[in-house]
């Protein structure tokens, strides 16, 4: 049963990407659902990070002490600055595993 729902799941997602990916296939988005759909990518990523970042022990911590925070900021720091996502990741995740090491 847990193959057939994994199986059931790989072709739902193949066919939805498929259909709006395959130029040659004439299912168009208007400009209305183009520009609804153009905030689920940064709905879906706050909704992964924002608990992580804000409640790392199940309950809210935002103290100079949280490292997930520390990290996040000095993360979006340097995205903003520089837009060079291999350095934000590699800077960031060497800052807290100092943090959480220390």
């Amino acid at each position: 049963m847990i193959m057939l729902s994994i199986l059931a799941m790989t072709v739902l997602v193949f066919l939805s990407r498929y259909l709006f990916l395959e130029p040659s296939l004439p299912l168009r988005l208007n400009p209305a659902a183009q520009r609804l759909l153009s905030y689920s990518s940064p709905a879906v990523l706050t909704a992964i990070w924002a608990p992580i970042v804000f409640m790392p022990e199940k309950e809210l911590w935002i103290a100079p002490t949280n490292p997930y925070l520390i990290g996040a900021v000095i993360a979006a720091v340097i995205a903003w600055k520089t837009k060079n996502v291999l350095l934000t990741t590699i800077v960031s995740m060497l800052i807290f595993l100092t943090l959480k090491l220390i």
